[in-house]
């Protein structure tokens, strides 16, 4: 049975596309919602221009037939805008000059419709619920629970006679298989690139750790490898190594979730500078590092200096992590400032590394480099899809993010599409989730230590 669904503004405004995503119901546009789009128009960055591009859908509809009658949509349904329940009266305490407050007049004045609101305003879902207004967020992009995501990780059993051989041979998939608490077992779903613990079945003390090529479990092929002098202190960060250290071509994308101190940023720098100073490979020309700012990623022209200058005060995290990785000695570190300063500016003006604004990425192209995008779960889905596509031959994009420090407004951790949904589809690189190891930074720092080719960064 077709049910009817009151849009409100904020749907189209991070998902311009919406309204074609409801099958055969029944869409309800109020007019204060065309009012709200006319206003947001000529608004800067991405909000702006989604709601031109929900606009234009709307005029191409206006075209076909009346939208006060309503329009059949493309995928099923139709579409009305519902000029009237002006009249409609609400509690004194909800005035009827506030946008939110009309939305509800019209589910009120549509109640024999049975109407269920979708909005991204957990206020106005409040007030919903208040009035008897069946109310629900826009989840059609949301990725699923947490505990049924991919994290790029498995801990699987093998039989004893395998597990020996396994430093030489790897283990054929078809022979590990899961066990539940009830000594039941089954064979689990692995997909390429996904890493694995593997566990002898007659010794639980004896482990592995392995990585899915094909339909073998191969050994990790970096795990004695200590980029820029950091060693690994748990599995989740050797699988973080292994990733990191992988070609391009061969993981050219690698999705990284976890808390905040588990060391994804040091690690990131860490390869990076391994792979281009400390031991230069030739893969990589420079190590690109961006960081997307919920306050002002849009407005950042109206921020004093040079480009440069305008991002400094998002990259001071990056300067911290350079300061413990570019001086091993926590001893000698500090004892001269200017020093560590210097040795830090000649890797920018070497332009080893660059920082950059995100919203200056758009329509570039990016060839054998080493791109960081730090605090990912900040990013809308138009800049993911923007970031992804600017990758050209030899580079390699890593996205750092931690779902519980999300800035963006009307933008919850079930909202994180570009770093949490991909990674699974058959050949995709590794999506790693290193929050189960909970171990702060600090833990990384004890394992660094001096080169035996110290790497002179000096002015001059």
């Amino acid at each position: 049975m077709a049910k009817t669904y009151v849009i409100d503004t904020n749907v189209l405004i991070q998902a311009p596309y919406a309204l074609q995503c409801f099958e055969e119901n029944r869409l309800v546009l109020p007019l204060v919602v065309l009012e709200e789009l006319d206003g947001l128009k000529k608004a800067d960055g991405e909000r702006g221009a989604n709601a031109r591009r929900a606009i234009r859908f709307l005029e191409k509809l206006r075209l076909q037939g009346d939208l006060l009658g309503g329009v059949a949509l493309p995928t099923g349904g139709t579409l009305r805008v519902e000029a009237n329940c002006s009249d409609v009266e609400l509690p004194a305490a909800l005035p009827d000059d506030k946008a939110d407050n009309r939305i509800l007049k019209v589910c009120q004045g549509l109640k024999e419709e049975g109407p269920i609101l979708v909005t991204k305003d957990l206020v106005l879902r409040l007030k919903a619920q208040i009035l008897g207004i069946e109310a629900e967020d826009f989840s059609t992009e949301q990725v699923i629970p947490e505990e049924d995501q991919y994290t790029g990780r498995l801990q699987c059993y093998v039989p004893e006679d395998k597990f020996k051989d396994f430093k030489k041979k790897g283990v054929p998939t078809k022979d590990v298989y899961l066990s539940d608490a009830e000594g039941n077992t089954s064979r689990p779903d692995l997909t390429e690139n996904q890493f694995v613990i593997l566990k002898a079945d007659q010794s639980l003390r004896k482990t592995h750790l392995g990585r899915v090529k094909g339909k073998k479990i191969v050994p990790l092929e970096y795990k004695k490898s200590q980029p820029y002098g950091v060693k690994p202190r748990n599995s989740g960060q050797y699988f973080l190594q292994e990733a990191l250290m992988k070609p391009a071509d061969e993981a050219p994308l690698v999705i990284v979730k976890g808390q905040a101190g588990t060391a994804k940023t040091f690690y990131a720098l860490a390869v990076g500078l391994e792979k281009i100073v400390n031991r230069p490979t030739g893969e990589y020309r420079r190590i690109l590092v961006c960081r997307p700012n919920a306050q002002f990623d849009s407005d950042i022209g109206f921020l004093p200096g040079d480009e440069q200058e305008k991002i400094s005060p998002l990259m001071r995290p990056i300067i911290d992590n350079l300061e413990q990785l570019i001086d091993a000695s926590e001893e000698e570190r500090y004892e001269n400032e200017l020093e560590l300063k210097d040795k830090i500016d000649e890797l920018f003006d070497r332009h080893v590394i660059q920082t950059e604004a995100l919203n200056f990425i758009r329509g570039r192209s990016f060839v054998k480099t080493y791109l960081i995008i730090d605090e990912a779960q900040n990013m809308t889905p138009n800049q993911a899809k923007s970031i992804i596509t600017r990758a050209g031959k030899g580079t390699k994009i890593i996205l750092l993010g931690d779902p519980n420090q999300i800035d963006k407004p009307f933008f919850g951790r079930a909202d994180q599409r570009p770093e949490l949904r991909l990674g699974k589809d058959e050949g995709q690189p590794p999506v790693l989730s290193d929050h189960h190891d909970g171990r702060r930074m600090r833990a990384l720092r004890t394992g660094l230590r001096r080169r035996s080719a110290p790497v002179n960064i000096r002015k001059g």
